[in-house]
């Protein structure tokens, strides 16, 4: 990495464009029922793709199909999604529907229901599977699939935690907004993602603790992140939290090497990882 920063400064080039991603923190209350806390969910990122090998929540880039559809939409409109994110509306909308696209995608988690106020429940069967794998093949939108089965996007349901872009110098750059949702009642994440060879349910401070020692593999946003929503006592703390944040700053690593060499990514606010 830090040969890569050298080059990138010393050949004077450009930063490339990041491109805009949203990733959703899946959370649910501590198993087994009467325990405290809170788990989170993670998969493992197989080798052969972006981030291989590391530990990270669903996620992934904005596809073109997120913008533009229509849908019926429970939650905050696109306007307030707006003011929260610091985009325009259309961005905004895009973002959303993303977020929750690639939770579908990758976890088999449906934020959507018959109306504003109900969610899908078990959506594991081999229809819903037929058509999360036409969606990934990119068949049709998520917009049609919702359209489709009659469902309204619950919108509602995510709270917007932070916003990362990664460093200039990197040759693969994200403009990534998280979020925050509670496991819907009834939906089990499932082990679905071609591009993930483990799933965990974990408390944050587990999570973070086998970084610590070396057993696991986090970058910066998604340690930050832990840290940051497994400072809450429950899950309302962590939408309380959520609620109270601003989101449409975003934050900004910088790589910093100390006169003993040590490698460390400075992030803003004093907070270093």
């Amino acid at each position: 990495m830090i040969e890569q920063a050298s080059r990138f400064y010393a050949a004077g080039r450009s930063p490339v464009q990041p491109r805009v991603a949203a990733t959703v923190l899946l959370l649910r209350p501590s198993t087994p029922p009467g325990a405290s806390g809170f788990e989170a969910y993670l998969i493992r990122r197989v080798a052969a793709v972006a981030f291989g090998g590391v530990y990270a929540f669903p996620g992934g880039g904005v596809d073109p199909s997120d913008a533009g559809t229509d849908l019926r939409w429970a939650g905050p409109e696109p306007a307030e999604w707006s003011a929260r994110l610091g985009c325009p509306p259309a961005e905004a909308q895009a973002v959303v529907c993303a977020a929750a696209r690639e939770v579908f995608e990758e976890a088999g988690v449906l934020l959507a229901g018959p109306d504003g106020d109900t969610v899908v429940g078990d959506v594991a069967g081999d229809d819903w599977e037929a058509e999360r794998q036409a969606l990934l093949a990119r068949s049709f939108s998520f917009g049609d699939l919702l359209r489709r089965r009659g469902l309204t996007l619950r919108a509602d349901l995510l709270a917007a935690w932070s916003r990362w872009i990664t460093p200039e110098f990197e040759p693969r750059r994200f403009d990534t907004y998280f979020f925050v949702a509670r496991l819907p009642a009834g939906q089990v994440p499932r082990d679905v993602s071609g591009e993930a060879d483990h799933t965990v349910w974990v408390p944050p401070s587990t999570a973070l603790g086998r970084a610590d020692a070396g057993q696991w593999s986090l970058l910066p946003p998604t340690r930050v992140t832990l840290a940051e929503v497994g400072g809450c006592a429950d899950l309302d703390g962590v939408f309380a939290a959520a609620a109270g944040r601003d989101p449409a700053v975003p934050v900004r690593p910088e790589l910093r090497v100390d006169p003993d060499g040590t490698v460390s990514f400075v992030v803003p606010f004093g907070s270093r990882h």
